[in-house]
C-alpha cells in the first residue's frame, strides 16, 4: 500500500540528490578555475616584491651614502700627540690599513688591519709652546716618548666615537631628506649603526701588530728605511747599554776605595783634583758617570774639551744643565759641533766658564783656551790629519792665537785647553800641558822640546759620551773615557788616573793610574814625564 508518507520521502530523496548534484558542479567548476586564477594573484604580487627588495635595497645605499658622507663631513677629529697637533680620520675602503702622513716630508702606510674602514692619522703643526716646553725640559725627549703611545690611543679612541655619532647622524639625516618616513629612517640609522661597528669587529679580529715593522714609505720618506734601520739597532743597543752603564756606575766607588789603596801613589794633601772629559756628543748616561766621579774622587774642577752637542742647535741647549748640579767650577771650550748658541747655553750655568782666546785662573790653577775655529757638525771625527778634517793651517792659526794670547799674558799658564790636537802645535814650549779632544780615543804624548823651553805633554781624552749615538752603531759601543788630574800645591802635575767603561757586554771599569815623573835636574819645573804603573 502506498500513502501520502511515500511521496514526502521521496521527494526528500529527490531534493538530497539534486544538492549533491549542484555541490560536485560548484567542485568542479572551481578546480577549473582555480589554477588560472592562482597564476593570476602570482602575476600581480610580482611587482610588490620588486617593490620590497628595491626599497631594503635604497635603505642599505642610503645609509652606506649617510655614513660615507657624516664620516667625511664630522668624522675627523683632533688631538695632540706629543708637541704635534694630529687629525685622526677614517674612510670607507676595501683594503683597510693605515696612513700616517707627515708634510711636507711624505707618509707611510702600515697593513695594520682588513677592510672596510681605513685609518688615516695626519702630523699636522708644531704646538709653539709644547715644542719650547719640550726643548728647554732635560727630560723632555723621554716624557714625549713615554706619553706618546697615549696620546696615540686617545686620539684613536676619540676618533671612534666621533666617527660613529658622525655616520649615523649621517645616514639619518640622508634618509630623512630621501623617504621622510620615521620608520624608514629609524630602520637607515640602524643599519648605519650596524654598518659601523661591524667594520670596527673587522678592523679588531684582523689586526696585525707586526706591520709597523714593515711600512711602505712614500715622498721624502722613501729614502727612510735604510735609516730607520739604523736607528732601531740603535735604539735596541742603546737600552742595554744604559742598562749596563748604570750598574758600572754603582761600581765606581768600590773600584776607587781599592785603588785608593795600592801604594804606587798617594796624592800629597791640598793636591787639586781635575777631571778632563770631552766629547760627550749628547749622551745623557755621561752626566751620571761624570756626577758620580765627580763625588768619589773629591773632584775641584772639571775641564771640557768640546764637543758637548752634536749639531749645536737650540734644542740641544737644554743638554748642558746638568752642569750646575755638579756644584763645582766647569771650564768649557768649543768643539767642531759645538755653535755659539751652544757655548751661551754653557755659560749660562753658574759654575761654568766659557774660554774663548782667554785666560782664567781657577782654584789657583791657570788655565788658556780657545773654542775650536770652525763649526762643522757634520764632520765625522778622526785622527789629526786623515781624510775629512778641518784644514791643518786653519788649527794651526787658531793655536798660534791662542800661543800669542799667553804670551801677552806675561805669567805662567798651568794647563792649555784646545779641541782639535793640531792646534797645539803652536803651544809646544809655552805650557807644560795641553789637553785636546776631538778623536775619540785617548792619547798621550810629549811634544818635541824646543831648545832651552820647557816640555810640553798632549793629553788627547777619549769621548766621555761614547761618541754619542753613532758609538753604538758598530759591533761594540764606544767606551766611555775620562781621566783624573792631580796637580801639587805648585800645580805641577804629579800623576793621572784614566777611566774607562765599557761597551754593552762589558761589566767592567778600568782604572789606569800613571804617575808623571820628576823632571831631571837642571829641567824646567813643572815639565811632566808620564809613565805607566
Amino acid at each position: 500500500m502506498t500513502g501520502p508518507h511515500d511521496d514526502g520521502s521521496a521527494g526528500r530523496r529527490r531534493m538530497r540528490g539534486a544538492w549533491h548534484a549542484s555541490r560536485r558542479a560548484l567542485v568542479a567548476s572551481r578546480r577549473a578555475v582555480a589554477p588560472p586564477l592562482r597564476a593570476a594573484v602570482r602575476v600581480a604580487d610580482r611587482p610588490r616584491m620588486w617593490r620590497r627588495l628595491g626599497l631594503a635595497l635604497a635603505l642599505v645605499v642610503t645609509s652606506l651614502v649617510g655614513v660615507t658622507i657624516g664620516l667625511l663631513v664630522a668624522g675627523p677629529s683632533h688631538d695632540d700627540v706629543g708637541p704635534f697637533a694630529a687629525q685622526f680620520s677614517l674612510t670607507p675602503s676595501l683594503s683597510g690599513g693605515t696612513e700616517v702622513q707627515i708634510p711636507p716630508l711624505g707618509s707611510l702606510e702600515l697593513a695594520s688591519h682588513d677592510g672596510p674602514a681605513h685609518l688615516t692619522v695626519r702630523l699636522e703643526a708644531l704646538d709653539q709652546k709644547r715644542t719650547l716646553a719640550l726643548a728647554t725640559d732635560p727630560n723632555g725627549i723621554a716624557k714625549a716618548s713615554s706619553g706618546a703611545v697615549n696620546d696615540v690611543e686617545r686620539g684613536i679612541t676619540r676618533m671612534v666615537f666621533q666617527a660613529t655619532g658622525a655616520g649615523v647622524l649621517g645616514a639619518l639625516v640622508l634618509s630623512a631628506f630621501v623617504f621622510r618616513n620615521m620608520k624608514r629612517v629609524a630602520i637607515c640609522g640602524a643599519l648605519a649603526l650596524v654598518t659601523i661597528l661591524g667594520s670596527g669587529g673587522i678592523a679588531v679580529a684582523t689586526f696585525r701588530p707586526g706591520s709597523v715593522d714593515e711600512p711602505r714609505y712614500h715622498g721624502l720618506l722613501s729614502n727612510a728605511p735604510a735609516v730607520i734601520g739604523d736607528a732601531k739597532q740603535i735604539a735596541n743597543q742603546f737600552g742595554q747599554y744604559r742598562d749596563e752603564l748604570q750598574r758600572l756606575v754603582n761600581n765606581v766607588s768600590k773600584l776607587y776605595g781599592t785603588l785608593s789603596t795600592l801604594p804606587v801613589y798617594q796624592p800629597a794633601p791640598g793636591s787639586l783634583r781635575v777631571l778632563h772629559i770631552s766629547d760627550l756628543h749628547l749622551n745623557p748616561a755621561a752626566w751620571s758617570v761624570i756626577s758620580t766621579v765627580v763625588k768619589q774622587y773629591d773632584i775641584n774642577l772639571v775641564v771640557d774639551t768640546g764637543d758637548i752637542d752634536d749639531w749645536g742647535t737650540q734644542v740641544e741647549a737644554s743638554f748642558v744643565n746638568s752642569i750646575g748640579a755638579l756644584k763645582i767650577p766647569y771650564v768649557f771650550v768649543r768643539g767642531n759641533h759645538d755653535s755659539g748658541t751652544t757655548a751661551d747655553a754653557v755659560a749660562k750655568q753658574s759654575n761654568a766658564i766659557v774660554l774663548e782666546n782667554r785666560i782664567v785662573t781657577v782654584d789657583g790653577l791657570t788655565i788658556a783656551g780657545i773654542g775650536d775655529p770652525q763649526f762643522t757638525p757634520d764632520k765625522e771625527p778622526g785622527p789629526s790629519g786623515a781624510a775629512g778634517h778641518q784644514a791643518a793651517e786653519v788649527q794651526e792659526a787658531s793655536g798660534e792665537k791662542l800661543a800669542q794670547t799667553i804670551r801677552n799674558a806675561g805669567k805662567p799658564v798651568d794647563v792649555a785647553m784646545v779641541h782639535e790636537p793640531a792646534s797645539a802645535g803652536a803651544l809646544d814650549g809655552l805650557v807644560p800641558l795641553v789637553l785636546a779632544g776631538h778623536i775619540h780615543h785617548r792619547d798621550v804624548s810629549t811634544m818635541p822640546q824646543l831648545t832651552g823651553q820647557q816640555k810640553t805633554a798632549l793629553m788627547v781624552e777619549g769621548s766621555t759620551g761614547g761618541a754619542g749615538l753613532r758609538g753604538l752603531e758598530g759591533e761594540a759601543p764606544t767606551p766611555l773615557e775620562m781621566s783624573v788630574l792631580y796637580f801639587d800645591p805648585t800645580h805641577a802635575l804629579q800623576g793621572y788616573d784614566d777611566i774607562t767603561l765599557g761597551g754593552t757586554g762589558q761589566t767592567e771599569v778600568t782604572i789606569q793610574r800613571h804617575v808623571v815623573k820628576a823632571p831631571p835636574s837642571g829641567s824646567p819645573s813643572g815639565s811632566p814625564n808620564p809613565s805607566r804603573s
